[in-house]
């Protein structure tokens, strides 16, 4: 049974699965370049989610929707999307890596504010519509983006819906985000707190870019004057793209020890 669900939970799960809207004729396949361990993806016009689904005897309930960086132009998808999201599922989180179209591309012609918005919403809705059958509870599922991957995730908190008047029964769900984790996010100057915005947890590295290593202190400061419960951690020795490897080193390498910490201070991990 665990074999079964190993490799089921593998198999990617097309957000449409007759094509994604804006992606009509849209037919090249996807490019990959390996760099170490890591997967480089580009090129993509069919977006996907990843289950990484729990253990029945470990599910908390929880979930979490992660979206990879790699500057709208590709998906850097190992270290900030598989690695996270097994380590997630071995901990009770339910995870799903998304690979969203990207805007930067060579001669794309989506855009962060449109397609790549509309593939984390669509993620957030499928993953809902799917709630019982993988254990999920739909209240508590959230998003994940590291880099360019995070400004998605803010979007994605801040620009949502109760579900739309539709036929297709996923556009239904509801596409508000439980709670929101960005990894050194980019475009923070354009994050804002709207009514019933998520909680925040926000991770970061001191030798990062100034835009993105004072611009996640300066979010946390907009959600504490907006009393919305947030969480900063800027890491001494870190700079920028550090995800999850195994070569991580020092305080920076538990980060996701201390979303999961967070997560259960937070009540999302209740059984």
């Amino acid at each position: 049974m665990t074999s079964l669900i190993t490799a089921a939970q593998q198999k990617e799960i097309l957000l449409w699965p007759k094509g994604a809207p804006g992606s009509e004729g849209k037919t090249g396949n996807e490019k990959l370049r390996v760099v170490n361990e890591d997967h480089v993806i580009s090129n993509i016009h069919r977006p996907s989610i990843t289950p990484y689904i729990p253990l029945k005897e470990k599910g908390t309930g929880a979930a979490v929707i992660i979206a990879p960086g790699g500057g709208h132009r590709e998906l850097w998808i190992t270290h900030e999307g598989y690695n996270p999201a097994k380590w997630f599922s071995d901990r009770g989180v339910a995870a799903f890596v998304l690979k969203y179209r990207l805007a930067r591309d060579t001669l794309s012609t989506y855009s962060i504010d449109k397609d790549e918005l509309a593939d984390i919403q669509r993620a957030i809705r499928l993953v809902r519509s799917r709630g019982k059958e993988w254990g999920i509870d739909t209240a508590r599922i959230g998003v994940m983006g590291f880099s360019a991957g995070g400004e998605v995730a803010a979007l994605s908190a801040m620009r949502f819906d109760n579900g739309k008047d539709a036929t297709d029964p996923v556009d239904r769900q509801s596409s508000r985000p439980a709670f929101q984790a960005l990894i050194y996010p980019g475009g923070s100057n354009r994050f804002e707190v709207v009514n019933d915005v998520p909680p925040l947890f926000l991770v970061g590295g001191y030798k990062d870019r100034s835009d993105i290593a004072e611009g996640i202190a300066q979010v946390y400061l907009k959600y504490k004057k907006a009393g919305v419960p947030a969480e900063l951690h800027i890491y001494a020795n870190a700079a920028h793209g550090f995800g999850m490897r195994s070569t991580n080193k020092g305080g920076v390498a538990g980060w996701p020890e201390r979303f999961r910490e967070w997560l259960s201070d937070m009540g999302f991990l209740k059984k």
